[in-house]
């Protein structure tokens, strides 16, 4: 007996709602009754309409819960989210009443979202089906909670309002940025790269990979000519060239405090995450083969490089794990790792972030020494903030002061790229936001050099 009350309590209380229709009705019948005491000819009006609108109010009781197939939601979700991308998520609604319904509809998205007013409104008619769109922007990598969604519905006489809960808590885990790796490809695919930035680099000479030797066709290098293929054949032939392949690339990533700064929602590390798995897919569509090692304090995670299909899989496994570490760098560390896991002349593409010429100094033995065995280029962060502070205008003794600090620091960057070019190192200084592109661009610009 005691079920059947807490089932009847929760079907028709806790889920039952009063709208501001009802509140409005109440006010104008209490008025009347209120007029009443001046203009006593009203005496009846006020009952007979107090009586119309509980008959109003009962009927609208009874097309909300009189039907037993009433409604349908679902929400849609992903496998998983793409880190600092917009996210497509859907909600799926069908109507089963026999009448039009306004429909609100609240979706308890995960906590780091940090949006508590997610609210849809729609309308449907008998037996429609709709889908309601919308769009997340995740900034950190992990387990995401969705809770339910919470529908709340009115009849067309709209005294009352009817809540559903649908679903569950469901986990969705949010990876490196994958969306903008398949971007990359499709762009890559149909030849418009240059639409997201990537410059096409010229060539400098032959590969040095030869591939096979083929009948001329009229276009081709008159020097590539190969006279004793074309002697035995009795037909001019040449010789074709491929990229060279099987070169190493090594994504090497500080985990350390520097790589915690946060620009625009994300923190470096993220951005260092989010263009190491570009990067990693440009280099194995090359035919290179791309790894993985990070480090902060003491050594971390280390992926071999490699070209099979799975390794992009591992690579993105393994970058989701990482998190950043609030203790110093061991450059020293890194040295070690490196040269205890990479056997030949690779390039390394390291990201990190320098505050100070001072910081740099203090790394800079480790890098030349890294430079001496590899192809080394150093990927580190423009302070986007200071640019602002650089760019507004100055009105006072204290805008100018501070001005002249920002713009000090903004110059010792760039005294950091000169120091790293007289040390034979190749550096990348750029906005966090621009930080896949740039490196995409240099990296091709070695291919084609033939740098490593």
């Amino acid at each position: 007996m005691r079920v059947q009350l807490k089932e009847i309590f929760i079907r028709y209380y806790q889920d039952l709602f009063l709208s501001r229709r009802l509140y409005a009705g109440i006010a104008c019948t209490a008025m009347l009754f209120l007029l009443t005491f001046f203009l006593p000819a009203l005496s009846r009006l006020p009952e007979l309409l107090f009586l119309v609108f509980i008959i109003l109010i009962a009927a609208d009781f009874i097309l909300l819960y009189a039907q037993r197939k009433t409604i349908f939601v679902v929400r849609e979700l992903p496998e998983r989210l793409s880190n600092g991308d917009e996210n497509e998520l859907s909600i799926y609604l069908e109507n089963f009443y026999t009448f039009r319904v306004k429909v609100g509809i609240i979706d308890e998205i995960p906590a780091q979202f940090q949006k508590r007013d997610l609210w849809f409104e729609t309308i449907l008619t008998a037996g429609e089906k709709k889908h309601i769109q919308y769009l997340l922007r995740p900034t950190t990598r992990g387990e995401y909670v969705f809770g339910r969604v919470r529908l709340f519905l009115r009849s067309p006489l709209g005294l009352i309002v009817r809540r559903f809960n649908f679903g569950e808590d469901t986990a969705v885990a949010v990876y490196p940025s994958f969306l903008h790796l398949r971007k990359y490809e499709l762009m890559a695919i149909s030849d418009r790269l240059s639409e997201i930035g990537i410059k096409k680099i010229r060539r400098v000479g032959h590969s040095l990979e030869f591939d096979q030797t083929r009948t001329y066709v009229k276009g081709d290098d008159y020097r590539t000519v190969n006279w004793k293929a074309t002697a035995r054949r009795g037909e001019l032939m040449v010789n074709a060239y491929t990229d060279e392949k099987a070169q190493h690339v090594y994504c090497l990533i500080d985990k350390s405090r520097s790589m915690k700064m946060p620009f625009e929602g994300m923190t470096l590390l993220d951005y260092a995450i989010n263009a190491s798995l570009v990067l990693s897919s440009v280099a194995m569509v090359k035919q290179d083969r791309a790894g993985l090692i990070t480090v902060a304090e003491q050594s971390g995670s280390v992926l071999a490089a490699d070209r099979k299909p799975v390794q992009l899989g591992k690579i993105m496994a393994m970058l989701y794990r990482e998190q950043t570490r609030y203790l110093e760098l061991n450059i020293e560390a890194l040295y070690t790792n490196v040269r205890q896991t990479i056997k030949q002349r690779s390039l390394l593409i390291f990201f990190t972030n320098f505050e100070s010429m001072s910081a740099l100094k203090r790394q800079l033995p480790y890098l030349q020494r890294l430079a001496r065995h590899h192809l080394l280029l150093v990927v580190f962060f423009e302070n986007t903030e200071l640019h602002q502070l650089i760019m507004d205008p100055a009105s006072t003794v204290e805008d100018i002061y501070i001005q002249t600090i920002a713009e000090k620091f903004a110059y010792e960057k760039k005294l950091m790229v000169m120091e790293l070019a007289r040390h034979g190192i190749l550096s990348i200084l750029t906005q966090p936001k621009n930080l896949t592109v740039n490196v995409v661009n240099r990296y091709l610009e070695v291919k084609a050099r033939q740098r490593i």
